[in-house]
């Protein structure tokens, strides 16, 4: 029996990365996957044949998560396509890493709408097909450097913070209708946007980690999976850091 036979799943920003490795783990485990893209057309369409190859339904919608009006559409539409919806996991993002006494007023608002703002964009969109159903499943990707901050990222370590905040509120607000809302909190994952960093940094880098090594978007994934899943069905309100022992 597969992990997520039968269920219905939304993934924001999916078309590269760990967006990508959540939807393909989804299929696997027999989720139908509706995923947001915005740039390319053609990587959302192989995406979706990709997916398809595993017998689920699969479909790429072009969409802004940071968009109030947008984020509704989407999720009218994802539920009239697919005519249910079990899981939400809001993980499209951004960086616009600056210090912060160069960092202008757009580089904090642009972080904000695109990583927090999404959130709850998406979250009271969906809030009310999850209260009729009584059942839902939302995951809302945070990172380490909303936990412990970081140089460089106040920006962006405030969105990730405020993730983790807005994710323990929803949790305390609908879990009385079963509707569990969870965050992950990724380390240094090793994806396109680390393969163009020098690999002596890089090294460092995994060298600090207590596992001696930087995680895969599938390691992400696979927590996606548990939380997605039945399996967790006692767990909401928690931030499962997948960081390979970064800030233990």
């Amino acid at each position: 029996m597969k992990l997520l036979e039968g269920k219905t799943a939304l993934i924001t920003g999916a078309s590269k990365g760990i967006g990508r490795a959540v939807a393909m783990k989804y299929a696997e485990q027999g989720a139908n996957v509706a995923f947001t893209y915005l740039s390319s057309v053609e990587k959302g369409e192989a995406l979706t044949k990709e997916l398809e190859a595993f017998g689920v339904k699969a479909k790429g919608y072009r969409s802004d998560a940071s968009d109030f009006k947008a984020a509704e559409e989407l999720i009218n539409a994802v539920v009239a396509d697919f005519g249910s919806l079990d899981i939400l996991i809001n993980n499209a993002g951004i960086t616009r890493d600056n210090l912060l006494m160069r960092m202008s007023e757009e580089q904090w608002d642009e972080i904000m709408n695109i990583n927090l703002k999404s959130c709850f964009n998406t979250v009271k969109a969906s809030a009310r097909t999850f209260m009729k159903q009584r059942s839902g499943s939302i995951i809302n990707m945070s990172s380490v450097v909303g936990v412990k901050g970081n140089p460089g990222q106040t920006n962006y370590a405030a969105s990730k913070a405020g993730i983790i905040g807005f994710t323990k509120s929803v949790a305390l607000e609908l879990g009385s209708r079963n509707i569990r809302c969870n965050a992950i909190a990724p380390g240094f994952i090793e994806t396109e946007m680390t393969d163009a960093l020098d690999e002596k940094t890089v090294q460092s880098w995994r060298d600090a980690i207590p596992l001696k090594r930087g995680g895969q978007p599938e390691d992400v994934a696979d927590a996606c999976v548990y939380l997605g899943s039945d399996m967790s069905s006692y767990v909401t309100g928690q931030v499962l850091q997948v960081d390979g022992g970064m800030l233990t």
